[in-house]
């Protein structure tokens, strides 16, 4: 029961005024530390963004506000950004701080913005949602790679 309460404060700080909807195989939570921990196929949906993952492990500060979100293995997501842009990807591990709407993702990056058929592949790629930013690394072996989708010549011409 100890659980259910904490977990049920935790998600409620999380929802605020949106609803946030967590799926896992199974869940752990030392309220001490406050660390909640979901693993085995785990989906977490809030409005338009999901995320799915192996394991995601959420920190929360002494008032149950979320302060980090942990999430790895075959991660994949959908975001939105403020200005409505909308990510969709893969990595093997993905931070998320809510206090600056901010992901960071790791290993094998492969960042796709819908509509503009612009890509990221990288290492490390990081994505600031309110400011509409994003930062990438390669590694020496791996150099990151942009694809952009570039109007043809008869494209322009039709405009």
């Amino acid at each position: 029961m100890k659980y259910v309460v904490l977990l049920t404060l935790v998600l409620t700080s999380l929802l605020m005024s949106e609803e946030l909807k967590v799926k896992a195989n199974s869940f752990s939570a030392d309220e001490n530390s406050g660390i909640s921990v979901f693993s085995g196929d785990v989906n977490i949906v809030k409005k338009n963004d999901e995320l799915n993952a192996s394991k995601v492990t959420i920190y929360v500060d002494k008032e149950k506000e979320p302060t980090k979100f942990i999430a790895v293995g075959e991660v994949s997501f959908v975001l939105e950004t403020k200005q409505g842009e909308i990510y969709k990807g893969k990595a093997q591990k993905v931070i998320y701080l809510p206090a600056k709407k901010e992901y960071h993702f790791y290993k094998q990056v492969h960042l796709v913005q819908l509509g503009d058929k612009k890509e990221i592949i990288g290492e490390e790629v990081v994505l600031k949602t309110v400011e509409g930013k994003a930062y990438a690394k390669g590694v020496k072996s791996e150099p990151v790679i942009m694809i952009f989708k570039i109007p043809s010549e008869e494209t322009k011409e039709k405009k």
